[in-house]
């Protein structure tokens, strides 16, 4: 159903309640302008913030066909531009003519980024922007559908985190009210979107990790940063840290140790203590890089989080955690460890719910296009390679 025949059977339900008298075609004209000017302000002052414009920069890029001010009579909801225009405001924005229209709310909270004090204003506000069109998307396709997307808190009832002893018992007391056992998590993307924890991939500039946040007062949003990621095990122990955020109540303690405590509780979550204890024992001197290793490639956790780990469980001791270090700067292993794990984190969620709205006859090709937000000619080649 498009977006006018909702607002008209709206408006008439509003206008019979309050005004006890049917509608005219006027009234419901006016008040239809009135509305699409406003959600058109709004969208489009999001794709320029979401492109990092100025309005000076707009009218740049589009050759100066259009001044500054009227760009900016547009962005104050004065007019809507025709349809040619809309065109090519689409193109030097990069998104579809769709996107000005869409009238899914997507409110964010407060936004927490991993390293914002690195990060400049205007490319906080781009990674808020790029986090609202996604989310917007999204949560369109679950609302066409029928979907819920209710979160269960499972740690709402946890007590304030102060210290390694809670993160530890959090994050076992997760696996349990998960069903996770204690065995390697093999997906943790999947994971957390079972779980109705939206998670967004986000290519952007590198100033940050990830982000957390919940959407329109309830919706748990988890994000990191894909073009810093290349390794999957970067990418898991980013989302628990980033989920630990999410969930945990945090006593009087400073923010880099609440960043410490994040790290924690996502190396427990990766590799249970019982798990470690397992792999290397009660108490070591020290440790090989082959059952480092051969532990990463079993439990998606990097070799210098296991080390990290064994540290805060007593398994080492803290000069063999500075020794090992020391020996990863030597060789140059920071960033690339001698052994890789060779895990997937993805979700296919999306997409499954996308060809399954198209299927079922709930929206068209082209609604199908700009919900992935590529031109209808790039969705129709994909989707006919697949069906």
């Amino acid at each position: 159903m498009g977006f006018c025949m909702v607002y008209k059977k709206v408006f008439i339900v509003i206008h019979i309640l309050y005004f006890c008298k049917p509608y005219s075609d006027v009234e419901f004209s006016f008040y239809f302008i009135i509305v699409m000017k406003e959600i058109f302000a709004q969208r489009f002052k999001s794709a320029r913030l979401m492109k990092g414009y100025s309005l000076q920069d707009l009218a740049d890029a589009l050759g100066n066909q259009w001044t500054r001010q009227s760009l900016f009579r547009y962005e104050k909801g004065e007019v809507i531009p025709d349809s040619n225009k809309i065109n090519l405001l689409g193109k030097a924005l990069g998104v579809d003519p769709g996107y000005f229209f869409r009238t899914t709310q997507v409110e964010l909270g407060d936004v927490e980024f991993r390293k914002l004090s690195k990060m400049p204003q205007k490319e906080a506000i781009i990674i808020r922007e790029v986090t609202k069109e996604k989310l917007s998307r999204y949560l369109e396709l679950e609302e066409i559908l029928g979907l819920s997307n209710a979160f269960d808190d499972c740690l709402n009832d946890f007590e304030l985190v102060t210290g390694y002893e809670q993160v530890n018992m959090a994050a076992s007391l997760l696996r349990e009210r998960w069903s996770l056992g204690n065995g390697p998590i093999y997906n943790i993307v999947e994971l957390l979107e079972g779980k109705n924890i939206k998670v967004l991939d986000l290519r952007v500039k590198d100033d940050f990790d990830g982000l957390q946040t919940r959407v329109n007062g309830s919706i748990p949003v988890i994000a990191y940063n894909a073009n810093k990621m290349s390794k999957p095990e970067r990418v898991r122990f980013t989302l628990l840290h980033e989920l630990a955020h999410l969930l945990l109540k945090f006593g009087d303690i400073s923010e880099k140790q609440k960043e410490v405590l994040c790290n924690q509780f996502a190396g427990a979550m990766l590799l249970p203590e019982k798990m470690l204890k397992k792999e290397l024992g009660e108490r070591r001197n020290d440790l090989s890089i082959n059952e480092l290793g051969g532990i990463k490639e079993q439990y998606g956790i990097s070799m210098q989080a296991i080390v990290m780990r064994a540290r805060d469980c007593g398994v080492i001791s803290h000069s063999y955690t500075k020794q090992f270090f020391f020996l990863i700067k030597q060789m140059n292993w920071i960033g690339e460890e001698p052994i890789e794990y060779l895990g997937v984190e993805e979700s296919n969620r999306f997409q499954q719910l996308l060809y399954k709205a198209l299927l079922e006859e709930k929206i068209s090709m082209s609604k199908a296009a700009e919900l992935n937000n590529q031109s209808l000619a790039e969705f129709r080649k994909g989707y006919q390679m697949l069906y």
